[in-house]
């Protein structure tokens, strides 16, 4: 079953680290298909895997000469850490109110599908005017916003980084898919400190860990060499060909979480 996870990982963070997509928003739903541990478990082991691809991924971007947006990019990301912890702790309030998973794994794939749905009206859409905002409120705003639910979700937030991004910011997806993954490994280093604080780790079974890890780094490295080789239309191929898996996928868990 080792194998298994660490496949996952592997792929998952590879072409995450390719098209900004993270990699949680498909392990997350993998895992939840593969059904072996229980909702806040697997969110967590999404978050430290693709925490450790984000790590790697955002280095060797920044050794091989990448430079990241400045300001915007900075204010983006502390509200993405402040939407971080809040996530985690609106998760920790709602699973304590709901103690039955299945709803909650049902509650995750419904908002999940429905956002991944919007990520792809916007990127099949020729009529929406791409912005270039440059207020602070607004930019931490929109980090708070993405933090909070990739945290909540349990998937980095790597999709709904890219829309906001090029939506906000009128960058193109590749550059767009680099910034992403440096939001991401923001508002995850929130969300692990969040648990920490809250509970510890000794509640949750991370025995995979080591096995995801390792398949989260490799990923991160594959991922960003084949970013910076790759045109932003092929990157832009592989984003909307992936989301449209992962909005199949996340209906599948809605619909087992359900029966």
């Amino acid at each position: 079953m080792e194998i298994i996870y660490l496949l996952v990982a592997l792929f998952s963070t590879t072409i995450g680290a390719i098209s900004g997509l993270g990699g949680g928003v498909i392990i997350k739903p993998v895992l939840d298909a593969i059904g072996q541990y229980d909702v806040a478990t697997i969110g967590l082991l999404s978050t430290f895997t693709v925490f450790s691809m984000a790590v790697v991924s955002s280095i060797k971007q920044y050794a091989s000469g990448i430079r990241f947006d400045g300001e915007r990019t900075i204010f983006i990301s502390i509200g993405s850490i402040a939407g971080g912890f809040a996530g985690k702790f609106l998760f920790s309030i709602i699973s304590a109110a709901v103690e039955d998973g299945s709803t909650i794994t049902a509650v995750q794939s419904f908002i999940l599908a429905l956002m991944l749905v919007m990520v792809l009206v916007y990127l099949f859409s020729n009529n929406i005017q791409n912005l270039n905002i440059g207020n602070k409120v607004i930019i931490i705003a929109a980090g708070f916003i993405l933090g909070i639910a990739a945290s909540f979700l349990g998937v980095g937030g790597g999709p709904f980084n890219v829309v906001l991004l090029s939506l906000l910011f009128s960058m193109d997806s590749k550059t767009a898919a680099v910034h992403s993954v440096l939001i991401i490994l923001f508002s995850q280093s929130a969300k692990i400190l969040a648990v920490f604080l809250d509970t510890g780790f000794g509640a949750y079974d991370l025995s995979q860990l080591p096995y995801m890890i390792p398949g989260g780094i490799a990923g991160g490295l594959i991922g960003s060499t084949f970013n910076r080789k790759l045109e932003s239309r092929t990157i832009q191929f592989l984003f909307k060909s992936v989301v449209i898996c992962i909005i199949g996928l996340n209906l599948f868990n809605l619909v087992m979480a359900l029966l």
